[in-house]
């Protein structure tokens, strides 16, 4: 097979002197005017003046922030699945069907050609990234494996298609990369995840696999069916013996890295984080592993930092590049595929510099604060992953839910789901996991008082494979769908519940 890497190597260094040209913030105001002056004539750039916007401090008086509710309400909704100049200049072709992780609703995200390009960039900037700190490697010198969805698509009519964005990107790879991609497309149509891993599991064992690509959750699940089929060592080496790049992302790497660790000890296999969300490829690792990501500040996305605390006000702190100190955030995108101050949804920790940096810190839905604690989702993993340490163990999976008081009660209660590799002591993890929280936040702290107005927190310890079976049962197994660290909406409160008590989902 041909070795395309040299060809990767050329393009990393010419794309290292073009980002040198210029700042990140004054290419983010560029990025900015440009899609702005795109979607001017759209229904959205007249209803916001986008003629007239000279500045970012134009935009955002202007374009005010929405949430993907609002857009459905107010813009898409009135001639879905056609959307024509409504928000970005011709025909939506493709909308990516994102699992909605906490709230259970299901969201359609649009997908123009020139996010398709976006992500195709986006995409070759990561293996750049890895080419320079790894100036052996032949990652284009076999196929690459994305473990992901399924590439078959709902037709929504009119030519306008709808499934996982994992599945549109791969319907959009030039036809000369076929060769160099693995699965193919007729086995990428399997939808059935359980059937799906089993088959390329097996197909993939006689494959040049130099590079594997998934969430960190799947692909375990995948490296286990590999050593079932292959009867071989639990090292992804021997799986692949020329795999050079893995490839994760869409979920906190954390709780999964000593699991990963143990799957693949080679140093010669470069690890790298990727952070590509339906709304489009934000960032992906340059550096090592939790040394943040870099930004994609020139491919047709802008970026805006609302402080974590002012995430639900009415007129929040909007901050760009140009001005945000380091700290957590809030996400807001506006994109090449017409989406303009949107929330995405996500928390990240802004690291400044140039070129900046961000590590993904959870989601805003992910914070808890069903009695007034105030727990964020970083504090949340913290405190599960001390409780794992002490335990001697290592975390599968885990959610949290609330349980509200009942009638003659004050004091509500946090019940913590938790998937270890192994037995523990569900009462001593429930103690550590409460003392953490309690070093680590002062709101829960206080509101752990006596028990007050906050009992100490349940642990119900599943077997293995808990998880597994929860997803599956609630139709989420595989692809790109996530457990939900916390149990956001009614539903899926009602899901955890059941799955605490042993009941079917």
């Amino acid at each position: 097979m041909l070795d395309a890497t040299p060809l990767l190597r050329g393009y990393a260094r010419l794309r290292d002197k073009r980002l040198a040209r210029r700042s990140a913030a004054a290419t983010q105001e560029t990025q900015l005017l440009r899609l702005v002056r795109r979607a001017a004539r759209t229904r959205f750039g007249r209803d916001h003046d986008f003629a007239s916007i000279r500045s970012v401090a134009d935009f955002q008086a202007r374009v005010p922030l929405r949430s993907f509710e609002d857009f459905k309400r107010d813009y898409f909704d009135a001639t879905f699945p056609v959307l024509e100049d409504v928000t970005w200049p011709g025909t939506v072709p493709y909308f990516a069907v994102s699992s909605g992780t906490s709230s259970g609703r299901t969201k359609h995200i649009p997908v123009t050609r020139e996010m398709i390009r976006s992500n195709a960039r986006a995409g070759t900037d990561l293996l750049a990234h890895h080419v320079r700190r790894h100036p052996r490697s032949d990652v284009l010198g076999g196929k690459s494996f994305m473990l992901s969805g399924s590439v078959a698509m709902e037709d929504l009519g009119d030519g306008i298609k709808a499934g996982d964005l994992s599945g549109i990107a791969r319907l959009e790879n030039p036809r000369w990369s076929n060769p160099f991609v693995f699965p193919s497309i007729k086995e990428a149509l399997e939808a059935d995840w359980e059937t799906k891993i089993d088959r390329l599991a097996r197909l993939s064992l006689d494959e040049p696999i130099h590079c594997i690509a998934g969430t960190p959750s799947w692909l375990l699940l995948f490296f286990e069916r590999l050593a079932a089929v292959s009867g071989r060592a639990h090292d992804v080496r021997a799986f692949y013996p020329n795999l050079n790049l893995l490839v994760y992302g869409g979920m906190s790497f954390a709780p999964y890295r000593e699991t990963f660790e143990h799957w693949c000890p080679n140093p010669d296999v470069d690890w790298r984080e990727a952070y590509s969300a339906s709304e489009g490829f934000v960032a992906s690792a340059d550096r090592g592993v939790d040394e943040g990501l870099r930004l994609n500040t020139d491919i047709g996305l802008f970026f805006e930092f609302v402080p974590i605390d002012e995430w639900e006000s009415e007129s929040p702190t909007r901050l760009t590049l140009a001005d945000a100190p380091a700290g957590e955030y809030g996400l807001v995108l506006s994109t090449c595929a017409g989406l303009w101050a949107y929330r995405i949804g996500d928390v990240v920790e802004l690291i400044p510099g140039d070129p900046p940096r961000v590590k993904v810190t959870g989601r805003t839905s992910y914070y808890l604060s069903a009695f007034g604690e105030h727990l964020s989702g970083r504090e949340i993993e913290a405190a599960v992953l001390a409780a794992a340490h002490d335990a001697g163990r290592s975390v599968a999976e885990y959610t949290v839910a609330p349980v509200y008081p009942v009638r003659g009660e004050s004091a509500g209660q946090h019940v913590f789901v938790v998937e270890l590799d192994g037995p523990a002591d569900a009462a001593r993890f429930a103690d550590v996991l409460d003392r953490s929280l309690q070093q680590g936040n002062e709101d829960y702290e206080v509101h752990r008082r006596g028990d007050y107005q906050l009992k100490a927190p349940r642990a119900v310890l599943v077997e293995p494979g808990a998880f597994t079976g929860w997803m599956r049962a609630r139709g989420k197994l595989g692809g790109q769908n996530k457990v939900p660290r916390v149990a956001a909406s009614e539903e899926v409160r009602r899901d955890v519940m059941k799955l605490a008590a042993g009941e079917t989902v």
